[in-house]
């Protein structure tokens, strides 16, 4: 597979919390891309209202509209998030039922990856799942290999500089953004020729 083009990837952090463990990841992955590749951040999922028809009845709200169309101007979706109660944090869920109304989807065929990081020892595997069947019915085009699920992540980033610090976990994530260039890539190929089913 040649280098990557001018891939642009967005970040979508699921934590609200200023010093929030996967807020530390995403802020890595930038100096982790492949060469070609540049990632940027959505805002904030906690900008967004709780989803309601009758508001949606009104016009969607501004700062959805907003990350609906950064999500469409890229060329893959990077999703960073904590696990709460063995599922997915509420804000982020509701930002991607936000997402799922808009009348051109953005998530519809978009290459997604998914990272999670938690304390614990299988590093958010339980919200991975249920994330998975959630962009299902978006129908996003998620990696499958190589999972990323930081466990015991509190040993691996250091706080008070918001810097991810072991060596292997920064390795693990770089080879997921490799793969998730190459299906970005492919994607990319398949649009400008045409051949979409």
């Amino acid at each position: 597979m040649e280098n990557p083009q001018n891939l642009r990837f967005v970040t979508l952090l699921g934590s609200l919390r200023r010093g929030s463990f996967n807020r530390i990841i995403a802020n890595a992955l930038p100096s982790l891309a492949p060469e070609g590749v540049t990632i940027e951040p959505l805002g904030s999922v906690g900008d967004l209202p709780h989803y309601d028809a009758d508001l949606q009845e009104q016009g969607f709200p501004a700062a959805v509209l907003e990350m609906g169309r950064a999500i469409a101007a890229a060329d893959a979706v990077i999703i960073v998030m904590p696990e709460y109660n063995y599922s997915v944090p509420g804000a982020l869920k509701n930002a991607l039922d936000w997402l799922s109304r808009l009348p051109d989807t953005p998530m519809f065929g978009k290459p997604v990856a998914i990272q999670t990081a938690s304390p614990g020892m299988i590093g958010g595997a339980r919200a991975q799942h249920q994330l998975r069947q959630v962009l299902v019915y978006l129908n996003a085009q998620v990696l499958n290999k190589p999972e990323v699920m930081v466990g015991q992540v509190a040993d691996k980033v250091n706080t008070v500089s918001g810097e991810l610090t072991d060596q292997s976990t920064r390795e693990h994530l770089a080879g997921q953004l490799v793969a998730l260039a190459q299906v970005a890539q492919q994607q990319r190929q398949i649009m400008a020729s045409g051949s979409v089913q």
